[in-house]
């Protein structure tokens, strides 16, 4: 197997956290960017320590120049950047009529933006290789909106919309592929701040299957010879309805 360097965002915790580990285990060589930066030293000395390649720095999705600076920190280590995983999301969920505008904003900057801002860190230099592949994390809700979860649907929806368009416009060199999770153990739900919305999904949260199984499909998706495209891939409970 050729090591890829491959980038993620939003790995001190969960998926990102989940996707770490097994790519460095498959003997790729992980950079690890995310706002506490304390969870993700320990999880790169964990992966060292288990014999594999890791690095990580602060990033911060929100801000273009946080993200060019996450790429550069990457290239600057290792040359270039094979893959990103774009994986830095929230889901502060609430009705409309809660009016919670703040978190609307929030779940914008984080989850499309974000996106956007690491297609343009990364889309350059693949560009100039003419080699590359972007992750781009959804959700079920980007394929079907539920009550409290209007404006993350929304968010999630325009992932799936960027990634097809970036599809179509860098075909033949770069690979986009959209990774859509059902209910999983993550700490998203620790954000929810209207006590209804939290209620219902902790009820939702009882058949989460474990971050480990996200990890194993993007795996899967970085695993595919170069002329393979898996351009969407949904991973949900067995038992779930949704």
């Amino acid at each position: 197997m050729n090591a890829k360097v491959i980038l993620i965002t939003g790995a001190s915790s969960g998926i990102g956290a989940a996707t770490a580990r097994q790519l460095a285990s498959e003997g790729h060589l992980v950079v690890l960017g995310a706002r506490r930066t304390g969870r993700l030293v320990e999880i790169v000395a964990a992966i060292r320590a288990a014999g594999g390649t890791a690095d990580c720095c602060a990033l911060d999705v929100t801000r273009l120049d946080s993200m060019q600076d996450f790429v550069a920190f990457a290239e600057d280590i290792h040359g270039r950047v094979d893959v990103i995983v774009n994986n830095a999301g929230v889901m502060p969920l609430s009705k409309l009529d809660a009016l919670k505008v703040d978190e609307w904003n929030q779940m914008i900057d984080v989850n499309i933006r974000g996106v956007l801002h690491g297609i343009a860190a990364c889309l350059p230099g693949m560009q100039q290789r003419r080699s590359g592949q972007i992750i781009n994390i959804s959700s079920i809700g980007g394929h079907a909106v539920s009550p409290t979860a209007a404006v993350y649907c929304a968010t999630k929806f325009a992932v799936g919309a960027i990634s097809e368009g970036l599809r179509q416009e860098v075909g033949g060199d770069i690979r986009v592929t959209v990774i859509s999770p059902g209910v999983t153990t993550s700490e998203l739900a620790d954000a929810i701040s209207d006590p209804l919305a939290r209620e219902a999904m902790q009820s939702f949260r009882q058949v989460a299957i474990p971050a480990e199984a996200i990890a194993r499909a993007i795996s899967f998706a970085v695993s595919q010879p170069s002329d393979v495209d898996v351009s969407e891939i949904i991973v949900r409970p067995t038992a779930s309805a949704y």
